[in-house]
Parts: structure tokens; sequence; C-alpha cells
């Protein structure tokens, strides 16, 4: 099973860090240095995780060269679904017009589309299905808490899919994939109301408890680790050294973990995919929107080796290496 097409979509609305001066006790070059950060997209009235996860759907099939007739399962990696119940993907199936395909999300958090996209690999891999659309879709600004400086400047909304199907050349592949999790970081990263331990009310309102939770150092000093561990482990296991990748496409999450990651491979900066500065910490949608960039700027192509890797609440990370 290889990638066939993707896509991606961003709300229009750029919220720059000049913006957070105006309510928040912060500077440009508080933010710029500390996360990488410039701007961030965030959705408007009429927006949400199933407006964006549509249109990045629709032009990842545009890309493939497939209608939604094709499709034999939807998988939508989101922590930000439009409604608690059904599933987004449930949504999404109608929307496009598909049959009654399987359609489910998983969540997994900022790891959420090596979550899915190693589901579909897995459901793939049964023989009963033969194209699969893994989307990564996010409206996080609807859990951020916005008089939390130190959180909300990191957040962005928006959504990335891929299609995976057979390969159309005898070397485009899936190689390998890795998922892993720590539980006992659970309350790390987390959003403690609204679930059933604490259901909606008037308390979980007054206590903010609907809006994203982070101990922000602590899980700095899980993610620089975990992210370098994950890829080299990975590029082991598939007898890869660094220097023959393409790129590296890591979950955005802050630009000095990324950076750190990319001297310990003794990488070059344009093998490593970047576009935290314009867009925040998308979740789930990270990962999926680099990837449709650098493909459609035409930074990766056929035959070229990739890592995709993730890591986020749960503690949860992923990793999986393709060759285009």
């Amino acid at each position: 099973m290889a990638i066939r097409g993707t896509g991606s979509a961003l709300p229009a609305r750029i919220m720059t860090n000049a913006d957070f001066e105006k309510f928040l006790d912060t500077s440009d070059e508080w933010i710029r240095t500390r996360s990488g950060i410039r701007e961030r997209r965030i959705c408007e009235k009429g927006e949400d995780t199933l407006t964006l996860a549509r249109t990045a759907a629709e032009r990842a099939l545009e890309d493939a060269k497939l209608t939604p007739a094709d499709l034999d399962m939807i998988v939508v990696a989101t922590c930000t679904p439009a409604m608690p119940l059904p599933s987004t993907g449930c949504f999404l199936q109608h929307e496009l017009g598909c049959r009654q395909i399987p359609a489910f999300d998983v969540s997994a958090a900022c790891s959420g589309f090596m979550y899915g996209l190693v589901t579909a690999v897995s459901f793939l891999a049964s023989g009963q299905y033969r194209h699969i659309l893994v989307i990564g879709a996010e409206t996080m600004s609807a859990i951020t808490d916005f008089e939390d400086r130190t959180t909300c400047i990191l957040l962005g909304d928006g959504a990335g899919a891929a299609v995976i199907g057979p390969p159309d050349n005898e070397i485009s592949g899936v190689y390998d994939t890795c998922l892993g999790a720590d539980g006992s970081g659970a309350q790390l990263i987390w959003v403690p109301g609204g679930g059933s331990r604490e259901p909606a009310s008037q308390k979980t309102l007054d206590e903010r408890l609907h809006f994203l939770k982070m101990k922000g150092r602590e899980v700095y000093k899980f993610a620089v680790t975990k992210f370098q561990e994950v890829i080299l482990e990975a590029l082991a296991r598939v007898n890869l050294p660094p220097s023959d990748l393409a790129m590296v496409i890591p979950h955005q999450s802050n630009l000095r973990i990324i950076e750190s990651a990319r001297e310990k491979l003794g990488l070059p900066p344009e093998k490593m995919a970047v576009n935290i500065d314009r867009y925040g910490n998308t979740s789930a949608a990270s990962i999926p929107i680099a990837l449709d960039e650098a493909r459609r700027s035409g930074r990766i192509k056929t035959g070229d080796w990739i890592i995709l890797a993730g890591f986020g609440a749960g503690l949860t990370w992923g990793s999986v290496v393709i060759r285009l």
C-alpha cells in the first residue's frame, strides 16, 4: 500500500503574534523565541473540523484521481470532533457522497494521523479494502483558553488528508510503522471537563475545564527525547541511514524540538518539513498538512524516502517510513 494522493485545508483567518499582544501579556519576540510561531489559522463562524476535513478530503481524492465511490473506508484522526457523537467520519462519509463504507474517528491528539495511518495500513493488509481515506483534522481554537498565555499562542486550526491504496509502481509503499503510548503522562496534556468523569456543568464552565491544559516543561522534555528516539529506531529497523532520507515530516509542536532532531540526524534544513511558523500546532492535522505541502511543492517525489513522526497527548507517539 502507498500514498496515492494528499490534500489539505486551512481557515482563511490569520491570527498573528501581534494580535495576541493586544490582549495578553506577551510579545512577538517572546512567542517566536520559545516556539518558532509567527502566525496561525483560526476558524470563523461556519467553519469547523468537518468543513476542514471535507475540503482536505476532496483535494486528496482529486490528487489521487479517484472519486468518493472508490473509497472503502474513512478514518478521521481528531481530538476536536464536530460533535461528541456521532463520529466526524460518519458525517464526512455522508457529505462526500460515499457508499455505506466503514467510517470512524481515532483519538490520539497530536499523534492522531500516525494512529489513523497505521490503522488504515493494517486494514489494507487484510486484503478486504483497496482505498482508505485518512484525515487529520482539528479545530484547536475550540478548546483553547485564550486567557492562558502559555498555551493559547501555540495552537491553530487545519486539516490534512491522504488516500492510501495499492502502489502504481514496484518501489512505492509503507515500509515500517510504529505506535506507542505511556498513559502515566495522560495529565500532562488534557481537557478535564466534558467527559463522563466531569460532565458539563456550571462548575466545569466556571473552572474553565473544557479548555486544554498543558504542563509545558514536562511535555517539552518528553518530546525532545521521544521524537529523536522514534526516528532513529524506525530508520534502524529498515536499515536506512538518515542521509538517504529525502525528508522528515514531523509533528509541528515546537521549532526548537524540530531543530534539535534535525541536528541529531545531521540533516540540512531543506530535509526537515517546517510550517509551524505559519500554522502553529494543528495537532493531528500538522503532519498531513506538511506532507501535502511538500508533495505539491515538488520537494518530495516518487521514489523518495520519507519518515512521518509524531508525539502528543496520552502520552502517545508514532512513526511511519514511506517510499513515495
